[in-house]
C-alpha cells in the first residue's frame, strides 16, 4: 500500500535559481544548505513520489482561468519562465497515482482540475530543481490551489484538499512512498510598494504555530490579517495548510529560517512529522 512517508516546507522564491548571488554568503549557505538537507532526508526515507504544493502567479491559468485546485495528470514540464535561470525540461510525473488523487477528490467533493499537459512556473519548479532532481528516479506530482489570486481558496478548504490527498494515497493499491511539499512564502510582497520587506516576526510565529501542530490557529488566519502581516505572498500559507492537511495531525520542525530581503522573502524550510 502506498504511505505518505514525510512532509517538507520550503521557499519557492524565484530569486534565489534567478540571482543565486544577491544576499550574503552565508545567508545563499543556509538556504541551499536546506535544500540539501531536506534531498539528505528524502533520500534516507527512500521517497518514490513527492507532491509538490506550489500556486500560479499569472503564469499559467490567469486571469482567464482561475481554478481553485488543479492537479497535473500528464505530461509535465518547465520552467515556464525563461528568466528563472533553470533549463526547460521534461519533469517526470507519476500520473497513476495523479489521476488516482484526482478520480478520489472527484468522488469525494473535490472538483479538481486536471491538467493533461502542464509547463510548471517557479512554484513547483524551484522545489523540483533543488529538493527532487538531486534523487534518482523520484517521480513529481504536481498541485496547484489557488492562494495567489482573487478569488482566494479558504484556509480550510485548502486544508480540505490536502486531507483528500492524503486519503488518495492512503486508498492507492501499490507500494509508494509519498513526500508531501508545501511550497512558497513566508512573508513577501512581490510587486506591491513593500516589495523588498520581510516581517521575520510574522514569519516565525507562523513557523512556531507549525511547529507546535496549531493547525486551527493557523486556519483561523483571515486573508486581511496575513496580507498586512505578511504580504500578498504570505497568502502561500496556504501551501503550507494543504500540506498539512494531507499529512493529518503533524507538527514542524525547523530546518533553516532567513529573512533575506535581497531575495524579496522570509525563506523558511520546515519538516513535517506525525504528532
Amino acid at each position: 500500500m502506498a504511505e505518505i512517508v514525510s512532509g517538507f516546507l520550503m521557499p519557492h522564491d524565484p530569486l534565489i535559481p534567478s540571482m543565486p548571488d544577491a544576499p550574503p554568503k552565508a545567508q545563499q549557505d543556509a538556504c541551499l544548505g536546506a535544500y540539501a538537507t531536506i534531498v539528505d532526508r528524502l533520500r534516507a526515507q527512500e521517497v518514490d513520489t513527492v507532491v509538490v504544493i506550489g500556486d500560479d502567479h499569472y503564469t499559467i491559468n490567469g486571469p482567464y482561468c482561475i481554478p481553485q485546485a488543479m492537479i497535473g495528470i500528464g505530461d509535465v514540464e518547465g520552467p515556464c519562465e525563461p528568466w528563472l535561470g533553470i533549463s526547460r525540461d521534461k519533469i517526470d510525473n507519476n500520473e497513476a497515482l495523479a489521476e488516482h488523487i484526482m478520480q478520489h477528490g472527484l468522488d469525494n467533493g473535490v472538483d479538481w482540475t486536471a491538467s493533461k499537459a502542464l509547463v510548471v512556473d517557479h512554484s513547483v519548479m524551484v522545489p523540483v530543481h533543488y529538493a527532487v532532481r538531486p534523487l534518482a528516479g523520484v517521480r513529481t506530482i504536481p498541485v496547484y490551489i489557488n492562494s495567489g489570486m482573487e478569488p482566494l481558496i479558504s484556509n480550510s478548504r485548502a486544508y480540505e484538499v490536502g486531507q483528500s490527498i492524503g486519503q488518495a494515497i492512503a486508498s492507492w493499491d501499490k507500494a509508494e512512498r509519498v513526500a508531501i511539499f508545501g511550497t512558497g512564502g513566508i512573508s513577501h510582497w512581490p510587486g506591491m510598494a513593500e516589495m523588498g520587506r520581510v516581517n521575520e516576526p510574522w514569519d516565525r510565529m507562523i513557523m512556531d504555530l507549525i511547529v507546535k501542530g496549531d493547525h486551527a490557529t493557523l486556519m483561523e488566519l483571515s486573508d486581511a490579517d496575513i496580507l498586512r502581516d505578511g504580504g500578498n505572498g504570505g497568502l502561500e500559507i496556504k501551501n503550507f495548510i494543504c500540506a498539512m492537511g494531507a499529512l493529518g495531525q503533524c507538527r514542524g520542525e525547523i530546518i533553516a529560517y532567513e529573512a533575506v530581503p535581497e531575495w524579496v522573502a522570509g525563506c523558511g524550510y520546515m519538516e513535517l512529522k506525525a504528532a
